[in-house]
């Protein structure tokens, strides 16, 4: 007998349960499962997305902990007792401390964003294909394997600007919490907690939702290359977004929807992003939505902070 589940929270129960174990035989039993991406609906990729950043976030994680253990292991000591030079140096310890045990991060996650990226181009290439009934064929061209190759690397680099600023960023948090300490004349074990608060938060990111962020980043931009990629193969010149509109249709995809664009432009964008990667967010700014000062909703492009 075929039955549903009964309400939302039991689906939501089921799918927290199965990422859970996807996540125990990949952290500690090392079995990584091949399950290929669906990138043809909004849940296929909501799925994909969600598989990426648990994957990342469980091959970063060992790294992550030893890294918080080995920087507040170099901070275990009686800060009374300490001159300002001393503690620069106790600092300056913890985060090469911590930067060791971090170093190997980006290669790991490079492995995995290496599989993720060869499922992610097969994916759109397939759904190309089956879904949008391209003649193309069902291998990859010369175009995939660039794209493959620039989601892998790039992303990889990334991860390591990523973990310098989070090394950076404890060192000033550290500095200010042993400073506000001392003022406030606190005892070992109250400096030595909100230490470890900090290492948490800022060097193993967590409540971050980096890892989330990423892989949503990652099979986003992925897909889209891809797209082109068939599209280019398939001897398409122009595609035009059309987005379902209902309560759940964001501001952006409203936009967006009707709009024609030229394959060729994508393309011509994707060798500047691939020759020049650290210029992504100004090749391929977000569009955001917000409210302006006026209470007004607003679409603006995010180009990094430019």
């Amino acid at each position: 007998m075929c039955v549903t589940c009964a309400t939302a929270d039991d689906l939501h129960l089921v799918v927290r349960a199965r990422e859970a174990a996807d996540e125990i035989l990949g952290r500690y039993l090392r079995v990584r499962l091949r399950k290929a991406f669906d990138l043809g609906s909004a849940r296929g990729f909501d799925k994909a997305v969600g598989k990426l950043g648990a994957l990342l976030g469980a091959t970063a994680a060992d790294a992550d902990d030893a890294a918080v253990r080995a920087a507040l292991g170099a901070l275990d000591v009686d800060w009374a007792a300490t001159t300002a030079a001393q503690r620069r140096t106790l600092i300056g310890r913890a985060l090469e401390a911590a930067g060791r045990r971090t170093a190997a991060v980006p290669g790991a996650v490079g492995t995995v964003f290496g599989d993720a990226a060869t499922e992610v181009v097969q994916a759109t290439r397939d759904a190309a294909r089956r879904g949008q009934g391209l003649g193309i064929a069902a291998d990859f061209n010369a175009l995939d394997k660039r794209i493959v190759r620039h989601l892998t690397s790039s992303q990889a680099n990334f991860v390591r600007d990523e973990y310098g600023r989070r090394n950076e960023a404890f060192g000033e948090r550290a500095r200010q919490i042993v400073a506000d300490g001392l003022e406030a004349g606190l005892g070992r074990e109250d400096i030595a907690r909100d230490l470890e608060r900090a290492a948490r938060d800022v060097i193993a990111g967590r409540g971050s939702f980096y890892w989330e962020v990423v892989a949503g980043s990652f099979v986003s931009r992925g897909r889209s290359f891809a797209q082109l990629s068939s599209y280019a193969e398939a001897g398409i010149d122009r595609y035009i977004i059309e987005a379902v509109l209902d309560e759940r249709t964001t501001e952006i995809c409203r936009f967006l929807d009707g709009k024609t664009f030229s394959v060729q432009t994508g393309l011509q964008t994707f060798d500047q992003v691939e020759a020049n990667p650290d210029a992504v967010k100004e090749l391929t700014p977000w569009v955001r939505d917000g409210v302006d000062a006026k209470g007004r909703q607003v679409m603006y492009v995010d180009r990094g902070g430019s």
